[in-house]
């Protein structure tokens, strides 16, 4: 990636919404946990762990529900 491309990449998720950033930066966890403990030869369900993020989610409201069109 260049310098402007890194740049403009940058430039572009300062400027979303902080809880647009937020739901992004969550729904990226199973992945990195998953591909983590693979690594440690200790393989997890990227699924399983998707889904008891959601929850989590839920029970503590981190995140507003979207709105209704």
């Amino acid at each position: 990636m260049s310098d402007n491309e890194l740049t403009k990449a940058i430039e572009q998720w300062r400027s979303l919404p902080m809880e647009e950033r937020r739901r992004r930066h969550l729904e990226a966890i199973p992945r990195h946990v998953a591909n983590s403990m693979a690594m440690e030869g200790e393989p997890v369900d990227e699924e399983w762990l998707r889904e008891r993020l959601a929850r989590r989610i839920r029970q503590l409201g981190i995140l507003k529900p979207p709105s209704a069109s």
